[in-house]
Formats: structure tokens, sequence, C-alpha cells
């Protein structure tokens, strides 16, 4: 029997970290938004490995602390490790990567969420979709209750009929034991969505007492302290080791004997699934020349015994696991506490969306997350925090947010699902993005707090500090660019020192600061005067004066690329009419219907040549339209 049960402006279905972005963001821009999950215990949990972050995903987590977002801020109250990777490379590909307590960040975010004026927090199961004259209208969850709204946010991640595989055994069923959410997915598809099969997985959970870590690598995090929000203030935190071992020739041999019990190779998995994170079983099969591959021993928390065993991702039976476990270096007596295992479910084929994560064929209806064909808690929450944006805007009657190529990697993110598709779970990574230098981590609130600020997501404080240290950044190149150094002996033999060129003539110190063997400490020591600055200050002006040229080059590169962006192509457009374009050109565009040539031209199966014939349509048709009229 159904009840109206409540109107919203803004209803977000499910609370993993796709969900929790978007009903923040809906909330937090003025939208009554209700929230509803599966199972309370389970906001923002983490199925797979509690981390956060790493090479390009750090980046998105930036850029969603930067939009007024929550994923940064909790990562940082609540992480047991931290480090930066690949320092040892450009800024461009230096990434954040926190090891996170999966409890606390869960318990955290999920009193964010209570406490959030505007926001409900239900649980429910949500069983059908109400659409009426292509608008999407209510939800109806499983008890009959019906829950009105302008706008619908679907995160539903990997629930939609999930089905668990553990090698002969599968049943219906979500992550970590949940229960599936089957009549959804049957909604979703008589409103005339499409939906696709994929598949990942993750690996056992083992007891650490039971691990003997003097045969380990240990990984120690970062004893300089790193933040992911630009909010949170500098401190150290206590530090739990990651360590890290390799499998050996025994395990190889165990999988290679038990690969007829595999539910990957005997084809009881029809989904497909993540390449950049292939099961060990797949790992050994194709490659087979390697003698042994990476294991990471991960904590799941501070409070907890619980080891996360990654990179040993499997579905093979339960036996199979334990004797697997227990041929590696350290792991010869380990317990295992939950056992790895597979998981299919159904997703919404990208192309079905706008690039503001709205469906082409329902107004009003959004989906961020696992459900757009993706994989990572990164990539849910950077689709999760737009899709919610855009939800708002969509209540407001505002345009959308739309964020390019060029602005942000969440922009390379939701371009590359709308435009290209996806047919395998898709991962972000640094060399998706064509602007990478403009598109650093340290700059993303450089980047994108106006824009945040703009849609009203970014509070008075965070905007009081961006533009302070705005201010400092150019106060500080203006005064390099502004003071001269002599060529003294004492310079002449510090830049000795440093095996770097003599001074000829005075010298600005952003000229020195140009030389590559040269840092912005290594000035400190032949300043006059010595500013003090906070370090992030600091990393920017070094940056920004350093890579000066490359940037300036990689602007003229995006200035370029907006000319084919600001090229819209027309609604009404017949690709039928125009000659010359390949068929597959013409059918790609027919289904895709980009909003731009910029866009058209990313579609798989579109040629410069195609493109080059559509511009040539184009301005036929913009000669003839005053003559028409």
């Amino acid at each position: 029997m159904e009840y109206f049960a409540g109107e919203y402006d803004v209803i977000v279905i499910g609370t993993g970290h796709a969900g929790c972005e978007a009903a923040l963001a809906a909330a937090r821009m003025g939208c009554n938004t209700l929230v509803l999950t599966l199972n309370m215990e389970n906001v923002a949990f983490m199925p797979c490995n509690p981390a956060v972050g790493g090479p390009a995903k750090g980046h998105l987590v930036r850029e969603i602390d930067a939009l007024g977002g929550e994923m940064g801020i909790n990562t940082d109250e609540t992480n047991i490790q931290v480090r930066m990777l690949n320092t040892g490379k450009g800024p461009a590909v230096h990434a954040l990567r926190a090891q996170a307590d999966k409890k606390q960040y869960q318990a955290r975010m999920k009193k964010i969420l209570e406490n959030q004026e505007r926001l409900q927090l239900k649980q429910a199961l949500v069983e059908r979709l109400v659409v009426r004259g292509g608008c999407v209208d209510a939800v109806v969850t499983r008890t009959g209750a019906v829950f009105k709204a302008r706008a619908v946010v679907i995160t539903t991640g990997t629930f939609l009929r999930g089905r668990i595989i553990i090698g002969e055994v599968s049943y219906s069923g979500g992550p970590n034991g949940q229960a599936p959410s089957i009549g959804l997915a049957e909604s979703l598809r008589e409103t005339g969505l499409e939906l696709g099969r994929f598949k990942t997985g993750t690996p056992p959970r083992v007891n650490g007492r039971s691990i003997d870590f003097s045969k380990m690598i240990i990984q120690p995090g970062d004893e300089k302290p790193h933040n992911f929000s630009f909010m949170t203030p500098k401190r150290n935190r206590r530090q739990i080791p990651c360590w890290l071992t390799y499998t050996s020739e025994e395990t190889h041999k165990i999988i290679r004997e038990n690969l007829h019990r595999s539910p990957l190779f005997g084809g009881r998995i029809e989904g497909i699934g993540p390449r950049y994170c292939p099961s060990i079983e797949d790992k050994v099969v194709r490659f087979a020349d390697k003698p042994s591959h990476q294991i990471f021993l991960e904590p799941e928390g501070a409070d907890t015994e619980e080891m996360y065993v990654q990179g040993f991702s499997t579905s093979l039976p339960e036996d199979v696991q334990i004797k697997m476990l227990r041929s590696i270096p350290g792991l010869e007596r380990v317990e295992m506490m939950r056992t790895g295992y597979a998981i299919e479910y159904d997703y919404l084929p990208p192309t079905q969306l706008k690039l503001s994560l709205e469906t082409k064929n329902i107004k009003g209806l959004f989906s961020a997350g696992q459900i757009n064909g993706t994989s990572g808690y990164e990539e849910a929450a950077a689709q999760g925090i737009i899709a919610g944006i855009n939800a708002a805007l969509y209540v407001k009657d505002r345009e959308p947010l739309v964020l390019k190529r060029s602005d942000a990697y969440i922009g390379v993110l939701i371009d590359d699902l709308v435009t290209k598709g996806t047919n395998e779970p898709y991962r972000i990574m640094t060399s998706r993005a064509e602007y990478r230098l403009l598109l650093r981590q340290d700059n993303a609130d450089l980047r994108l707090t106006e824009i945040g600020r703009a849609v009203g997501l970014v509070d008075d404080e965070r905007y009081r500090m961006f533009q302070e240290k705005s201010r400092l950044i150019q106060q500080e190149k203006n005064r390099l660019a502004d003071t001269w150094v002599a060529p003294s002996e004492e310079v002449q033999e510090f830049l000795i020192s440093r095996d770097s060129s003599e001074l000829k003539q005075n010298t600005l110190l952003i000229d020195l600061l140009r030389r590559p063997e040269i840092s912005y400490e290594d000035l400190k020591k032949i300043m006059a005067e010595v500013p003090i600055l906070p370090d992030e200050v600091v990393e920017q002006v070094e940056v920004q004066v350093k890579y000066e040229g490359y940037i300036k080059r990689q602007l003229e590169q995006v200035e370029r690329f907006k000319k084919l962006e600001n090229k819209k192509i027309p609604v009404w457009i017949e690709y039928d009419e125009i000659k010359g374009l390949s068929t597959e050109a013409r059918q790609k565009l027919k289904k895709h219907r980009p909003l731009s040539v910029g866009q058209a031209a990313r579609i798989s199966g579109v040629s410069p040549a195609d493109i080059s014939i559509l511009l040539v349509y184009m301005e036929q048709k913009r000669r003839e339209a005053p003559e028409e009229g």
C-alpha cells in the first residue's frame, strides 16, 4: 500500500561516496534534500581498500575540496597514514595518498550528514522511479513510501542487481554481504534507460596478529604533514605503517592448478572487470613470465587487527584463497577474517548522460558514481558533487555547471564518460588529462574556489583564506621580480656550490629562481629580507615561476581548444543531411548528440575530416539563416 511520505527539492538514492557529496552539495546550496540509504551503518562505506587518493585520484579529492565538498576534510580528520607519491617527478604528477580509518571515516561522514541543515537521512530501499511527462516526479520505497521531488540523483554504486561470486558459489548480494537493489534496476529499464553489466572484486582481509612482519618491508608514512583539504590546519598525526611482501612461485603454482575452479576463467562471470585493478589469478595468467607480484598489507583502522591484502583481489574458492595466502612470505600462519570475492552489477552506460550528469531523456534525473561505469571512491565523489550541484541548479532554474577538460580532472573524468563512454570500469589517470601541467593537485583551490563560490558551496571563511593565499602568492612574485642581486663574492660562492653559473651583472631574484638547480629555499640564503610565508604559498611561487614557459604554452593550447568548445552545435542539426560524413561518424554523432564541435571531435570514430565537413556544413547553415529570416 503506497502512501505520501513527503516532498523535497532533491532526493539522493545511496550514501556511498557519490551520494554523500551529492546530498551535501544540494543541501548546502539551499535545497531541501532527502538522502536514502539501504543501511544506515553503511554511510560512506569503503568496501575495497580504506585508502583515498593516489595518482590522479588525489587531484580529484583536492578539486572536490576546492568546490566545497567533504571528502578531503573527512580524510584529513580520519587518516592513519599519509604519503606524497611521485615526488621524484614533476609537480603535475605529485599525488597525495592517505590510509583512512574505515570506521572513523564512516562515522564522521554520517555525523556530517545528520547535522547538515536542510538534509534528511533515512534508511529505505528504493524500488521504483516515477516519471511523468518526461520529468522525474517521485521515488517509491519497498514499504510503499512515496517521496516526491523535482530532482533525483541515483548513486547506487554496485548494488543494482548485485551478485557475489566466490569460486563455484554465487548469490544475490551487494558489497560486504549487504542486500542488492533489484526493483530499481527494473524500474530504470522501464523508463527507457539502457543498463550494462560490469564486475569488480576485493581481496581477503586477514588478522594482523597472525602476520610475521619481520619477513616484510615496512612502508611508513611521511614525516612531513600533508592535507587533502585546503581548510585543514597542518598537524602531525599518528602514522600506522603498511607492509610490502611478494607472491611466490608456490602462490602462482596454486593459482594455476586451480584455474578450473575460477569463475573468471570458467565463464561464470559475465561482467567486464577493471583493467587497471586485475585479480591475482588474472595477473598470474597475463604475466606468466613474472616470478612475483607486489602485495601490500594495509591496516583497516587504528582499533582493529583487520588488514587489507592490496594487490590480491580474487574470486577463487575460499579453500584456495587460504592456501594462496599462506604461500606468501610473512603470511605462512595467517588467519583469513573475510573472504575475497567478485561482484557483478548493473551500470548505466554514461553516454546516456549530459555533461551535467542529467540523463538526456528524463529531465531532473541525475546519476553519479559507479552506476556510471567508474571505479574508485574518488571518481564517485567527484561525480557526486557535480550531480548534487546540478540537481540544485536545476531546481533553481539556473544553468548547469559543466567543468571543461582544461578546468579540472573532474572535467576530464565526466567528459571521457559522457563523450566516449566506457567498456570497462573507468579509472582516472594523469595520462588522460592533456593539460595536466595546469591541473596540478597543488593549485586546485586556485582553479576552482571561485566556481564553488559562484554556485554557493564555498563559505565566507574558505573564500577569505583563498583570497589571502592568492594575494600572498602574487605579492611574493612581484617582490622577486623587483629585487636585484649583485654578483658579490658570497653570492658567487653560493652559486658555485649549487653547480650554477656565476653572475656577470646584477640579476633579479625571479631569474635566479627560474634556474632548475636553484630552489626558493636556496634563495633565502642570499635574500636581504626573508618574508615568512606559508608552505603552500612558497610552493605556488616556485612552481609558477619555474614552469612559467610550459604553463604559458598550455594556456595557449587551451585557448585553441576553447574555440572548438565554443562552437555550439545547433540542437536541430540533422546529421543525415550532411554529405561526406563517414557512416561511423554519422551513427556516433546521432547517438551522442554532442553539444559542441570540441565534444564531437573527442567521440571515438569521428575523424578530423568528419569535423571539417561538420564545420563547413554549420557555416553554410549560418550564412543561409539571415536569408531565410
